[in-house]
């Protein structure tokens, strides 16, 4: 259990990594002020990759109700990566929080019983450093993990996308990084969260040479279904959802990183 910093704008969070799912309370008062606070917690819950996240709001007061879409914008970037469910509970009701996205409950214990058994076999993570042979490291664990899970056909794509994003953190962030990958029925998601908050860009013309990731993001483009990049409040995740068909959904990917 993580006890989070005791915020002056009057929000306190605490992050319970012990239960089947994250179970983040969050307690205090939601205005102008506190809610980039709580985007920037439940962002970097959420960058983990976990399969649910469940958010105790019962002890969080809305003093500007304007300021419950903070909820919903996290529900928006997060829906293509990494696409967790995503619950909150509060035992006073669902007033507040309806239209925000997220599954309403009225108590933790019931949200995690309906998510049942995380599936822990389903996603891996690699910490890694900026340094010759990382991005070797994460095509060896990419390899292994697609032939155990039957999607052999998507290795050499995903091990495209795992070398551009990971050489792109060691050749431009310089920073220490996390390789995260996961299955899903349809394919699998590649995502690396590095320390830099530099964001990648790719406008589908020519690059630059000194254009951070602009030709990596060229080269991920042309063989990802989906891409994207998720601003944290101490750095950054890009991210890249690979199916048996690239081409789909290839114009949604590039409207959600261009948000990002």
């Amino acid at each position: 259990m993580h006890n989070g910093a005791i915020m002056s704008s009057e929000v306190r969070h605490l992050v319970d990594s012990a239960r089947p799912y994250p179970l983040v309370r969050l307690s205090g008062r939601l205005d102008a002020t506190t809610a980039g606070t709580v985007r920037d917690v439940l962002l970097d819950v959420l960058a983990r990759q976990p399969e649910a996240v469940v958010v105790d709001v019962s002890e969080l007061q809305v003093g500007e109700p304007s300021a419950v879409e903070v909820l919903r914008e996290v529900w928006r970037e997060t829906t293509a990566w990494p696409a967790a469910h995503l619950t909150l509970c509060d035992s006073r009701g669902a007033t507040p929080w309806q239209g925000s996205g997220w599954a309403i409950r009225d108590d933790s214990a019931r949200a995690m019983a309906e998510l049942g058994r995380p599936r822990a076999d389903r996603r891996i993570s690699l910490d890694l450093e900026p340094q010759v042979g990382a991005a070797r490291q994460c095509r060896e664990m990419i390899s292994e993990a697609c032939d155990r899970w039957g999607q052999e056909s998507l290795v050499e794509s995903a091990c495209i996308v795992a070398t551009e994003m990971v050489n792109n953190v060691v050749a431009h962030a310089g920073t220490s990084m996390i390789a995260l990958l996961a299955t899903k029925s349809d394919g699998v998601s590649i995502a690396v969260r590095d320390r830099s908050t530099i964001t990648p860009s790719y406008s589908g013309g020519p690059v630059p040479a000194t254009a951070y990731g602009g030709r990596g993001m060229l080269l991920i483009d042309s063989v990802a279904t989906r891409w994207g990049s998720l601003a944290l409040a101490d750095g950054k995740v890009v991210w890249a959802l690979l199916t048996g068909s690239e081409n789909s959904g290839k114009s949604e990917g590039m409207a959600t990183q261009r948000r990002g």
